[in-house]
């Protein structure tokens, strides 16, 4: 009392050491049951380095073990009614509460993580996703209509939220009908294993969850393994790897990579509640956070206040033992992670930046600082530190603080601190961020989707959006696509076939343009048609990049020229029903209409979360999508994948019909005639597969789609360096009405979460939000 320092407030471990005593040795959860524990690892307390437990290291057997039963419990667990479902998933949220105090002190012991998170953050957000998915469940016949499960879903999960990653995944996953096998991270896998027990416990069918536990080995393992999806959270790299082995094999992917998250604060933002946000976001879990706002971009004119009141709460944040509930920072997970950490910050400073705080000390702790004067030129702007330390950098305008956000590979989550609901909508909207927060820091909810752009991976998790990533849309009939003939270069002034010279150029931002290098390949209706290579893929795209003012336009606008173009088809409806048939240029202008009523239609949602959040689920473009069309249907398949691309604000870049594109260059010239803006539609007639390698590979390609039963799985490996969404999808008869509707409008944006307070939140309300 002399001091008002804090007092040691240990939390009791008993309960939890005995639990662990009794077991020693852990084995796998697979059909219900334990395994006899094998070979394996151990895993420690990071604040102590006491061992815990050991550990079972799983093998490609086990996986394969797990995927069985997995596969076998599938069907009767998807023929349960939703109800059925949700009592197990209501009966689990129940059991997880009245276990919350032994699962939080676990979750510390294992991670290092302060208890004070774990018991009033992880773990009552481990039960809200049961509880919210137990309630999809009960209702996913009406609002799924003709959806069925994926079937057998692999997960691996990361070590900064252990249970709380695989509540994310396994609750959706299984409300929606399919069975798991989840592999938790090498370094904690104890909560995963007692959630095995909690399954046991309420009676869940034997098969529906599988945990495997072991290292990366495992994780490869488990992707190359027969399942249906891989949802991974976990780092950039092994996104990568991902994406490459799971090339052409048709499995869905939900990837939840890395990220260099700016925080930007405003000259009009309170800057006490900022600062309290950086100790939310980056400092919050050793910031051991691939969200976290490791990236904090300052208006220069508040930015020496900001500095001083964010060096004067550094100095009263407490780093000491996990369990002691008077803890802000507790250990770094592991000594390999401390050593990463300590590393980027040497070399940061090396190169220029200045370390206020961050000093380590002994075992597994670094204290929270942040490194001042940080260029784009220098390694910690771009390298995601995962650990308690941040980046300063200052900026004079809005535009300027875009700019710098905005310059990352990454495009995780973002932060926009300001008093003005104006100056930070526009800035949010500007932000290429999955998730923005607005005034406040860390905020989840299972209601809200969260997922990342760019290299921080695709896919969402959470809500309506993020359970849609588990379930299969009602399928159309594959049909045959007749293989296309490899195009056979004729030199420029071979002549036009039938006279048709406009077929020899390509059509890029709005005006023909002859193919670079001049060359043309014979269509099967005689005609001579360019032969578009590489630098004409390079050319459309710079095209499209430019064609932003289309998505400006919003719905209605882009409503209108979709309309005007149906309008101009059916205008030359009988001389194109002689070239193409009467049949595809009727249905062309049926499916144009469709896709301008939807343009102004299709909404995002305000989805419910805590109180005092406005939690908007916004669907946005994606900007730039390459598309490769179906060699059959040159007319009707070249509409139906260009139209809900535009609708929905796209620019696209199109390969059309191989051995046909004449249909594509005939609508050219309709797009002329119709006030579509330049480049929001390019056609690049050539080679199909090469063409669609060179889109997959472009940087400024945000997203491709593939139809096509050969070629996907080289276009999917290509896109593998910058992780863009890829879709490929059989072709399928054109002119039927299950080739238009919302599969195709879901594939044709990326969702972003933005997170608005409102009122006066209630007393206790801080920034992170469970």
């Amino acid at each position: 009392m002399q001091t008002m320092d804090y007092g040691p407030s240990v939390e009791e471990s008993s309960a939890v050491r005995d639990w662990l005593a009794k077991r020693e040795r852990f084995g796998h959860f697979i059909n219900g049951s334990f395994t006899d524990a094998g070979r394996g690892f151990v895993t420690t307390d990071p604040a102590s380095g006491e061992t815990l437990a050991q550990i079972t290291q799983g093998t490609a057997e086990d996986v394969a073990a797990a995927v069985k039963a997995a596969r076998k419990a599938q069907p009767k667990w998807a023929k349960l009614s939703g109800h059925e479902r949700a009592q197990y998933l209501y009966a689990i949220a129940r059991t997880i509460q009245k276990r919350e105090r032994f699962l939080s002190v676990l979750e510390t012991l294992d991670n290092g993580k302060p208890i004070r998170e774990s018991r009033d953050a992880d773990i009552p957000l481990v039960v809200r996703h049961f509880y919210h998915h137990a309630g999809w469940a009960s209702i996913m016949g009406d609002e799924f209509p003709g959806y069925a499960p994926l079937g057998v879903a692999g997960q691996i999960i990361p070590w900064n939220f252990p249970l709380l990653m695989l509540a994310w995944k396994i609750a959706p996953a299984i409300a929606a009908g399919n069975t798991v096998v989840l592999k938790p991270a090498e370094y904690t896998p104890l909560t995963a294993l007692a959630f095995a027990e909690i399954c046991q416990e309420v009676g869940l069918p034997d098969g529906v969850v599988n945990i495997v536990t072991g290292d990366g080995e495992t994780g490869v393992a488990l992707v190359a393994a027969d399942v249906d999806k891989i949802a991974f959270t976990g780092s950039t790299e092994v996104g990568r790897a991902i994406r490459a082995s799971t090339a052409g094999t048709a499995k869905r992917l939900t990837l939840e990579l890395g990220g260099k998250s700016p925080f930007i604060v405003m000259e009009d933002a309170d800057l006490d509640a900022a600062v309290e946000g950086v100790v939310d976001s980056i400092w919050f879990n050793q910031g051991q956070v691939c969200c976290a706002g490791s990236r904090i971009l300052v208006a220069e004119s508040v930015a020496d206040r900001f500095e001083a009141l964010l060096q004067r709460r550094l100095g009263t944040l407490r780093v000491g033992p996990p369990l002691d509930k008077s803890t802000d920072i507790g250990a770094i997970v592991h000594p390999v992670q401390k050593d990463r950490i300590t590393g980027l910050c040497r070399q940061a400073v090396e190169a220029g930046g200045d370390l206020i705080g961050g000093a380590p000390s002994e075992g597994c702790f670094v204290a929270p600082g942040y490194l001042r004067d940080i260029s784009p030129a220098n390694p910690a702007w771009s390298e995601e530190i995962f650990g308690p330390i941040a980046t300063l950098t200052t900026f004079r305008t809005a535009d300027e603080a875009i700019s710098l956000a905005n310059n990352s590979r990454y495009g995780l989550a973002a932060q926009i601190w300001s008093e003005s609901a104006t100056v930070a909508t526009d800035l949010a909207a500007q932000v290429k961020s999955g998730v923005v927060w607005i005034n406040g820091a860390n905020m989840f909810d299972a209601a809200a989707p969260f997922g990342g752009m760019r290299e921080s991976g695709f896919g969402r998790e959470g809500g309506y959006v993020g359970l849609l990533e588990y379930l299969a849309a009602p399928a159309a009939p594959a049909a045959k696509e007749k293989s296309p003939k490899p195009p056979k270069a004729m030199p420029d002034g071979s002549g036009s076939g039938k006279g048709i010279d406009r077929t020899e150029k390509l059509y890029i931002g709005g005006a023909q343009k002859r193919p670079d290098g001049g060359a043309s390949y014979r269509a099967a209706s005689g005609d001579l048609v360019p032969l578009g290579n590489r630098k004409d893929i390079r050319n459309a795209v710079e095209a499209a990049a430019k064609a932003g003012k289309w998505a400006a336009m919003g719905g209605h606008g882009r409503a209108q020229v979709m309309y005007f173009i149906a309008e101009n088809l059916s205008l030359r409806r009988e001389e194109l029903a002689g070239k193409h048939g009467r049949q595809a240029v009727d249905t062309a202008i049926a499916r144009l209409f469709f896709y301008a009523g939807w343009a102004d239609k299709y909404d995002g949602r305000n989805v419910q979360t805590k109180p005092g959040y406005l939690v908007n689920v916004i669907p946005q473009p994606f900007g730039v999508v390459g598309l490769a069309c179906p060699n059959d249907a040159p007319l009707l398949g070249f509409v139906s994948l260009v139209a809900p691309l535009i609708a929905m604000g796209n620019a696209v870049v199109a390969i059309p019909a191989q051995d046909d594109p004449v249909a594509a260059f005939d609508l050219a010239q309709i797009f002329d005639t119709s006030d579509l803006p330049g480049g929001v539609v390019n056609i690049v007639s050539g080679a199909k597969d090469e063409l669609a390698a060179v889109l997959a590979a472009h940087d400024e390609v945000s997203a491709l789609w593939f139809c096509g039963a050969k070629g996907a799985d080289a276009v999917e490996k290509a896109s593998t360096g910058n992780l863009k969404p890829v879709w490929s999808f059989p072709n399928r008869d054109w002119s039927r009405d299950d080739a238009q509707g919302r599969v195709f409008l879901n594939r044709s944006v990326q969702w972003k979460t933005v997170w608005l307070p409102y009122g006066a939140l209630p007393a206790g309300t801080g920034s992170v939000v469970y």
